[in-house]
């Protein structure tokens, strides 16, 4: 149980977080929500240990670990891909070095009998029981079984890290993090670099993580597949509540309006007093009813509305011009960086009115058809922009179209047309991008991402596109502020395109979705959920399990066309119906274990958290103890568990 209690911090007059407590659980999987700007990142570098509060402390007891993903950082290693992820297991490596050392001293020492070869055979005990517990044997099925979730192919582990970008080094750290198993990880926006597969393996891990998860995301939908409980920052407070994102939002609504239902029910009693005290204090008759509402009111306890922050991005695209029926026309393009291939021989058609997705992996050439298309990479082939068409173009990273130097009211002034060519009117366009007052003057270079990206999407209203090509734009956004961006996007009549990892987002917005795989680009029609439900089988299972699975590798050998015959598939699937029932009968036995212990854990709690608990010193000693004790078998139960549950899908990977 990790503790965060009275956690202040005051920044510039502001209250970034303000006496902000709340306590962790083992196995807790929260939400960290709020708008951008709230102290979200700022909380998890405290908890951390990155940061120091004003006031307040973080409790992490004896023995556990934290780990943490922050949203930003550049990896600077010479080492490969796959030996930079394996420094996760620095312990097991120096523990396999020590073994090897003393199974060496063992074999070649003289004396069986000395006090230093006994004491040697006892450290090789110690050494190997720890190499055990880490699972040292099974470091490289881990490496490689975590890159490829990541997206890492074989032929990336052999590359040095700095050949990859920001993006693909902070998987590695994502790797690494996963890898190393702390009992808390703490992740800010884990999911911004990722593509959709490897957001499905990642989120699956979370799923089934051991230890207790604090993150950050503007995913909703990877929040709601997640987390149990949601922890708000608003204006510096907290509230905690023990639901998923979605439902924390209903709560919150329904918490307000009772709220404010209460407040004015309050208030309109107390008008009523406060009138008859007003009217009666004079008369003597009535001095003994007075005196006992005064008391009454002052005694009362006063209703407060939770403070909320309501400010938000305000903002419609402009009718869209119309054009050609035929928006985009690409016949046998290609491209490719030197010897790299990216796209070879794409053929397709965007037409008028459409709303459409480019997915597939990081690095299969979404991003750069996008830029093909707005007239920024050259290209191969044949590609024809339809009749009146005027293109509008969101960049990934906002560096390369943002300049530094100039001011946020200066980028809009620079791109304006004569129609806006207004002071009041530009600072009403800012205004609705939350640009106010001295915002205005700040310099692109000192914008955070957020602001960056509210900035770029403000520009694409200075003129009337009627072809929108939005290259990730949601990934610096909070969820209010996507959730306004959907909407203006889904009241735009011209033609989208729109590069996205998002799934809730694109959820109900697009209508036909290209994939992006193998050099190709494959058209399939519906909404996104369409598209994950016919791919999620077929590409996302093959990340689970390792080439090297021995059991496989027996059922692959009796023929080398790996095609395996009815009737040996059937004998087959028989002989591991056995050990597939006896491994869920020790499952259902471990998840009784851990519902009675967490049972018994959060009783404890409940009695820990009593006012006076820490009055009577042996009792809270013993309670303590029993409280550490319950804890420590929760774990080994939630690790044979896991044991259990990862031979489970290996069996049913080598019968599949």
């Amino acid at each position: 149980m990790f503790s965060v209690s009275n956690i202040s911090l005051h920044i510039g007059g502001k209250d970034i977080l303000n006496d902000a407590s709340f306590i962790i659980n083992q196995k807790d999987r929260i939400g960290l929500t709020g708008k951008n700007g709230a102290g979200k990142s700022t909380l998890l570098n405290i908890i951390a240990g990155f940061r120091k509060p004003d006031q307040g402390q973080i409790t992490i007891p004896e023995g556990r670990t934290v780990g943490y993903l922050p949203q930003e950082m550049k990896l600077s290693s010479d080492k490969t891909i796959y030996d930079e992820t394996l420094t996760a297991f620095a312990e097991v490596i120096r523990l396999e070095k020590e073994i090897e050392e003393l199974n060496q001293y063992i074999i070649e020492s003289p004396d069986f009998h000395s006090d230093e070869y006994l004491k040697k055979i006892y450290d090789l005990h110690e050494k190997t029981d720890r190499f055990n517990y880490l699972d040292g044997y099974k470091k490289e099925s881990q490496v490689e079984k975590v890159l490829k979730g990541l997206g890492f192919t074989e032929e990336d582990f052999k590359r040095s890290v700095s050949e990859f970008s920001g993006g693909w080094q902070m998987r590695v750290e994502l790797a690494k993090l996963l890898l190393t198993k702390p009992d808390l990880l703490l992740l800010d926006e884990p999911t911004n670099h990722l593509d959709i597969e490897s957001i499905l393996w990642v989120e699956d891990f979370f799923i089934n993580y051991s230890g207790a998860i604090v993150m950050v995301s503007h995913d909703r939908m990877f929040l709601d597949n997640i987390t149990q409980r949601t922890i708000e920052i608003v204006l510096g407070n907290i509230h905690d509540y023990n639901l998923s994102y979605s439902k924390y939002l209903e709560a919150r609504e329904e918490r307000l309006e009772t709220q404010i239902a209460t407040f004015k029910n309050q208030q309109k009693f107390i008008d009523q007093q406060e009138k008859f005290i007003t009217r009666f204090k004079a008369k003597s008759s009535k001095a003994k009813q007075v005196q006992s509402k005064m008391k009454m009111l002052d005694k009362l306890d006063r209703v407060e509305i939770d403070e909320t922050d309501k400010s938000s991005i305000k903002f419609r695209f402009p009718p869209a011009p119309r054009s050609g029926h035929v928006v985009v026309d690409i016949q046998d393009l290609s491209k490719s960086y030197d010897e790299k291939l990216i796209l070879k021989n794409i053929s397709f058609k965007i037409l008028r009115g459409e709303k459409v997705a480019f997915v597939g992996k990081n690095g299969e050439g979404k991003t750069t058809l996008s830029k093909i298309i707005a007239g920024i990479e050259a290209f191969h082939g044949e590609m024809i922009i339809g009749h009146n068409v005027n293109l509008g173009y969101y960049a990934q990273i906002q560096e390369n179209t943002l300049t530094d130097n100039l001011t946020v009211y200066e980028t809009i002034d620079h791109e304006a047309t004569d129609e806006w060519r207004n002071v009041s009117k530009i600072r009403g366009l800012l205004g609705s991008f939350l640009f106010r007052d001295d915002d205005v003057h700040k310099k692109v270079k000192i914008l955070s991402g957020g602001e960056k990206s509210r900035l770029a999407l403000a520009k694409l209203l200075l003129k009337p596109y009627n072809l929108l090509i939005l290259d990730e734009p949601t990934n610096h956004l909070d969820i209010s502020a996507k959730t306004i961006l959907k909407k203006a996007l889904m009241n735009y009549d011209g033609t989208l395109i729109i590069v996205s990892h998002d799934r809730d987002f694109l959820q109900g917005l697009i209508a036909k979705t290209y994939e992006f795989k193998d050099h190709q680009v494959r058209e399939h029609l519906g909404d996104i959920n369409d598209f994950l439900q016919k791919h999620k089988v077929e590409s996302f299972r093959d990340f689970e399990f390792s080439k090297t699975d021995k059991s496989k590798s027996q059922v692959q050998s009796k023929d080398q066309t790996n095609e395996i015959s009815n009737k040996e598939k059937y004998l087959l699937k028989k002989e591991y119906d056995k050990e597939i029932k006896k491994i869920q009968r020790s499952i259902e036995k471990c998840e009784k274990s851990i519902h009675q212990l967490e049972h018994e854990i959060k009783e404890i709690v409940t009695v820990m958290q009593s006012p006076d608990f820490y009055t009577e010193t042996e009792k809270t000693i013993f309670i303590t103890r029993k409280h550490d004790q319950l804890n420590n078998e929760l774990q080994k139960v939630m690790e044979e568990w896991e044991k259990w549950n990862n031979e489970l899908v290996e069996k049913n990977a080598i019968i599949n």
